[in-house]
């Protein structure tokens, strides 16, 4: 209960997959406050930059609020009747085969539950895949192959109980920010030393002892190396390889034969991680899509999971290796069964034993036989007529695919699309044939599974908008329309649950890890109070990790190191295709940006897409900074802000993944990404694409404001959310006959504006008020524009007399670009406080700020600014 004496909501936060534990208190507006759980383990109160503006991303605007059916308003009837009447009339035409789900780390378990049981038990199809597939699917297939199932070893309390933690492919800084955290403070406290492998430099390198700058893709041939000199320096736990593990002699002899120098790091960092790995017993190995994201995929997790079987350190307190995922629910995906390859509760679909267990329980008519197509494959069978009716359910497909052109046009061929979604357009949306309103986060009930097998509920505090109806309650109701009435009468999440749970000890009783039937009993009033618990929960046991004892899950019972060898990129480098290209995430944006896109204060730190790229390269291309690159690859093209560094290596330059069609359309990274994947996992590989850089010859570079959304007509433009209205840049490689024209098109306004113009320096601004209040503004210079852009944006609404000269007067502060999101606190501030108290140390200025106080994930960027005003300036 709060201070106002409403009680708060406990749930569980909708981003990444440490599974923040939120508390929610209903405000008389409709809004909510949200606050971090104190009580919950995964974060013990505090949230991170997405987490705490999460009340600032509700309410229904752009929200899809009732049904669609042919782009028209339709009622629940017609909707819902004309997609099982396709789905049923395509499987009585073309076979079970021709109809697909695709599903997301977004929906709750139960949502995933019953999605899984329609089509796997009862269309009698395996063509149920999810977005999981692009972050990991090859952590599934590499702790299958050494475990016999997918489990998780260990606990996040690991990374707090090591003396060694190793970091590849995992910039846990931005994409796990409040894990961060308590890795940062376990090191202040305890010592414990920190080993990022990434090829890229990044905040998560700030509290790194050692960085290995690996070549891109080279994973295999770093823990082959490492292994051999384990061996050599007589770090195996021969004892516990005896006793528990198989392959060991295979995957040594290979890992001899490796060669150490295909990483591209000098000896003397090879020498020193290899010696820290071998002295140190408490070691945890955390990571993340840098090793999913691969055609090698597979094996590099095996490769990770190979040193830590033969050293034994797996199952115990700080030890074994841990896989960081990317969506609050990924974990929960993988449990029910969410994935083309798996059946519920860790059962597989290619054993006869499982699959007559599954339908049993089910008491299911046409039990999928055969794996069905995963993410990439799906959508070829969609744009080859294969597939010919495709559900998407909370995802995004059109963006977020690689090749992500060929997806739209998949849907485009498909005969039959239905997309269930919260928001009203999207790129995905767009193409429906029948859209149906889904509940978002604080309006849906259910329960999600974070990284380390922890379930919590994720709970209502909101009523549903519009027509809005959760998705379990739509695959159950299509499902009781398709003629199976009284296997999907699911009236409640809890009901769904007490099934999953029943489910898990069918899977228990088969030898599977994954049993949480110790949970089947709860009524609807204990489901509703159920408290984090991490699985397994069964009489005998809850919680704790998992091989400590050495007993794993295969055949024989001991876990299976593998042979494996270096494999390149699926793309390769050539004089067309000179560059190699990684992708990720930014600190404060999430997927497709359309829940985190709805806060303005998220995008105040990294506003629009970027390539981010080695001065050596700039210098070669002609590129400076804030350039526009056209980046192009095989498959497509994207225009991009040119961002400098050398975080990044020559050659291997870095974007991030999240603008749209709706947000930035010429700055899509699906297109650049080749729809290569691992041939066990099916993950495809999204951190190597080939491409060529190129300056884009802009005429002209803009930034404007407005309170109403526009839409720019230009070759480059990237939109998001100000205070009180809309932000944008823009450029273009044409000129507009006239600036005033074109601003009153732009922002669809016909009052005359208040101008200055410098002709001949090409200089235009343009400021429109109404009743002495600024509605819009529009910046444009040949070169990029030197505007103070926060300060612009936070006009919007006011008087603004000064706005024209681009910053503000004498007599206010202006406190720069945002560094830390969570307070608000701009560089200025830092700066200032830097110049204020010269000698004080990176903590010393966050005090004295508030920046790097909540989350910490914009410390590095603080110790950035001190580190650079310490260093002299070059007299002019």
């Amino acid at each position: 209960m709060d201070g106002s004496g409403v009680p708060a909501i406990r749930s569980t936060c909708p981003y990444c997959g440490v599974g923040c534990g939120v508390r929610l208190t209903p405000e008389g507006s409709g809004g909510l406050r949200v606050e971090g759980d104190p009580e919950h383990p995964a974060n013990r109160g505090r949230l991170c930059s997405k987490g705490l503006a999460l009340a600032e991303t509700l309410g229904p605007e752009g929200r899809l609020l009732a049904p669609r059916v042919d782009g028209r308003a339709a009622d629940w009837d017609m909707a819902l009747d004309r997609v099982a009447q396709t789905f049923r009339r395509t499987i009585e035409r073309h076979g079970p085969d021709s109809v697909g789900f695709y599903v997301s780390g977004q929906l709750l378990t139960e949502d995933y539950y019953v999605a899984n049981k329609l089509m796997k038990g009862f269309i009698g199809s395996g063509n149920i895949d999810t977005n999981s597939r692009l972050c990991m699917a090859s952590t599934v297939a590499g702790q299958k192959r050494a475990f016999g199932t997918d489990t998780v070893p260990g606990t996040c309390e690991d990374l707090e109980l090591a003396d060694l933690v190793v970091l590849v492919g995992s910039n846990m800084a931005w994409c796990h920010p409040v894990l961060f955290r308590r890795l940062a403070e376990a090191r202040a406290a305890r010592g414990t030393r920190v080993v990022v492998v990434d090829p890229r430099r990044t905040a998560t390198c700030d509290i790194a002892d050692l960085h290995l700058k690996i070549r891109p893709g080279s994973d295999v041939a770093l823990f082959n190396a490492l292994l051999a000199h384990l061996d050599a320096a007589g770090a195996v736990n021969r004892a516990f390889v005896g006793a528990h593990v198989e392959g060991f002699d295979a995957a040594l002899a290979t890992a001899r034969q490796a060669d150490a120098a295909a990483t591209g790091l000098a000896r003397d960092e090879l020498e020193a991680f290899f010696g820290l790995f071998a002295a140190t017993g408490r070691t945890v190995t955390a990571f993340s899509q840098g090793v999913n994201q691969s055609i090698s995929g597979t094996d590099k997790v095996n490769a990770i999971l190979n040193c830590h079987l033969a050293t034994g350190r797996i199952g115990r307190p700080g030890t074994g290796p841990l896989s960081l995922t990317g969506q609050p629910n990924a974990m929960g995906g993988r449990e029910t069964g969410g994935m083309a390859n798996t059946l519920a509760a860790h059962l597989e679909i290619e054993n006869a034993d499982h699959r007559a267990a599954v339908q049993a329980f089910w008491n299911a008519p046409a039990m999928a036989q055969r794996p069905g197509l995963k993410a990439v494959e799906m959508f070829r069978a969609a744009a080859d007529g294969r597939i010919k009716a495709l559900w998407i359910a909370g995802t995004n497909p059109v963006v977020s695919m690689p090749e992500a052109d060929g997806v739209a046009a998949a849907l485009r061929a498909c005969d039959f699309v239905v997309v269930s979604d919260i928001v009203a357009r999207t790129d995905t949306v767009r193409l429906a044939d029948v859209a149906l309103p889904a509940l978002g986060w604080a309006e849906k009930d259910g329960t999600v599974t974070n990284s380390d097998r922890t379930i919590s509920r994720q709970r209502a505090a909101l009523p549903a908008p519009g027509q809005a109806r959760a998705d379990w309650a739509l695959f159950a109701e299509v499902g009781r329309r398709m003629g199976w009435a009284e296997a999907f009468d699911f009236r409640s999440p809890a009901q769904i649950f007490r099934e999953h749970a029943r489910l898990s000890g069918v899977a228990g009783r088969l030898g599977r890890d994954f049993d949480i039937s110790g949970l089947a009993a709860l009524d609807d009033a204990a489901y509703d109070a159920l408290a984090p618990v991490r699985w397994p929960v069964t009489a005998a046991r809850s919680g704790g990790r998992f091989f400590g004892d050495g007993r794993f899950f295969t055949a024989s019972g001991k876990a299976r190191m593998l042979a494996l060898r270096q494999a390149p990129p699926a793309a390769k480098r050539s004089p067309r295709y000179p560059f190699r290209l990684n992708t990720g995430r930014v600190r404060d944006q999430w997927h497709t940006m359309t829940r985190t896109g709805r806060a303005a204060r998220l995008s105040r730190h990294l506003a629009e897409p970027f390539l981010q790229i080695h001065p050596a390269d700039a210098d070669a291309l002609g590129l400076g900074p804030a350039d526009i690159a056209r980046v192009r690859a095989p498959s497509g093209s994207a225009l991009l802000r040119v961002l400098i560094s050398t975080d990044v290596a020559p050659g291997a330059p870095f974007a991030p993944m999240h603008w749209t069609g709706e947000t930035a359309p010429a700055a899509r990274i699906g297109p650049l990404v080749a729809a290569a994947t691992d041939p066990l996992s099916g993950q495809p590989e999204a951190k190597a694409a080939v491409v060529a850089v190129e300056r884009f010859a802009a005429r002209w570079y803009g930034f404007a404001v407005a309170r109403t959304a526009f839409r720019p007509a230009t070759a480059y433009w990237a939109r998001t959310r100000a205070d009180a209205g809309w932000r944008a840049e823009m450029a273009g490689d044409t000129l507009p006959d006239d600036w005033q024209g074109y601003a009153r098109a732009l922002f669809e306004i016909e009052a005359e504006p208040a101008c200055v113009a410098d002709p001949g320096r090409g200089v235009t601004r343009l400021a429109f008020a109404r009743d002495g209040v600024l509605e819009a503004a529009l910046f444009v210079s040949p070169a990029p524009v030197a505007v103070a852009r926060d300060y612009v944006a936070a006009a919007l609404g006011t008087a603004a007399p000064d706005l024209l000269a681009a910053r503000p007067g004498g007599d206010r502060s202006d406190p720069g670009p945002t560094v830390c999101a969570c307070l608000g606190v701009g560089r200025n501030v830092i700066l200032g406080a830097i110049r204020a108290n010269p000698g004080a140390d990176a903590g010393a200025i966050c005090a004295l700020t508030g920046a790097g106080t909540n989350c910490g994930s914009c410390r590095p960027e603080v110790a950035d600014l001190l580190a650079r005003a310490a260093v002299p300036q070059a007299a002019e």
